[in-house]
């Protein structure tokens, strides 16, 4: 059987990239991080590791072992974290992984919502995009992931479960009076990341066009000074700007345009307390 702490010990390797920063992560001595690889190594009769120079790099079998030495100690972290509440202890861990927007909009109040609720409930927060949201969880290595999905897009969520949370709004970003996305035909367009800008496509198509996207951006806040500046026009989801809207930025509402905001789990329910507990608040805040 595979040791669980030598399995900790080559994800810090895979992950740091060398034996001093694995050792400075685990607060072990080097010495103490070789050993533990080598005995690894017999345990599996693989070669994991190969001398380069005055440093280290995983051999294909390394890689492989690293890649589920991640999922595996996500699973048993998570575990741990269940028992402790299940037995009865004041503490826990809740882990969760969004996009920036929802971060902004959501994750303040559901915190406080925890934090009065269940004091000794302790919530991990990565901001990161949906689908490296999706992976996390399914890795393990968050137990809510935070995304969204538009109507006409495949869904990427297979074996999640999904927890509506809201339905966002697609705004229109201009400093001039055009309401509709086809007053702009001929203007320039400021693009953000690739689903934001098939949004756009699609949208913009639904309309008649397809525009000249000439900017990307993925930061709402560039973006807004690019349109107040006259730069270009934009859209925006609802989440993005609720917090602030530049002065010089007129906003409309584009009809028929709502994305679908989610909290993701996996596994079969019932959800874990802390888990069932994130997702509480999240409810109850959006």
């Amino acid at each position: 059987m595979l040791d669980l702490v030598r399995l900790r010990v080559l994800a810090a390797v895979a992950e740091h990239g060398s034996v001093t920063e694995a050792a400075r992560k685990l607060h072990y001595s080097q010495p103490s991080v070789s050993q533990h690889l080598a005995k690894l190594e017999a345990e599996t009769g693989a070669l994991l590791v190969q001398r380069v120079g005055r440093g280290i790099r995983l051999t294909e079998a390394g890689r492989l072992l690293a890649d589920r030495a991640v999922t595996i100690l996500g699973r048993v972290d998570a575990a741990a974290t269940e028992l402790a509440t299940h037995v009865g202890l004041r503490a826990g861990r809740v882990r969760l992984a969004g996009f920036s927007s929802a971060l902004v909009a959501l994750l303040p109040a559901a915190a406080a919502v925890l934090a009065d609720q269940h004091p000794g409930l302790e919530l991990q927060i990565t901001e990161t995009h949906p689908p490296e949201a999706l992976q996390m969880l399914r890795a393990g290595t968050v137990d809510v992931a935070v995304g969204f999905r538009y109507a006409d897009t495949d869904p990427d969520e297979a074996g999640a479960r999904i927890t509506h949370l809201l339905d966002d709004p697609t705004y229109l970003l201009t400093n001039s009076p055009g309401e509709k996305l086809s007053d702009y035909r001929g203007a320039r367009w400021i693009g953000g990341c690739d689903r934001h800008r098939d949004n756009l496509l699609a949208l913009c198509a639904r309309d008649g066009f397809t525009p000249n996207i000439a900017f990307h951006t993925d930061d709402v806040a560039v973006t807004q000074a690019m349109v107040a500046a006259g730069m270009g026009v934009a859209i925006a989801p609802g989440l993005a700007i609720r917090e602030h809207v530049r002065p010089g930025v007129r906003t409309t509402e584009l009809p028929d345009s709502n994305r679908e905001v989610y909290a993701a789990t996996y596994g079969e329910p019932p959800d874990p307390p802390p888990t069932a507990a994130l997702l509480a608040a999240l409810t109850a805040v959006a």
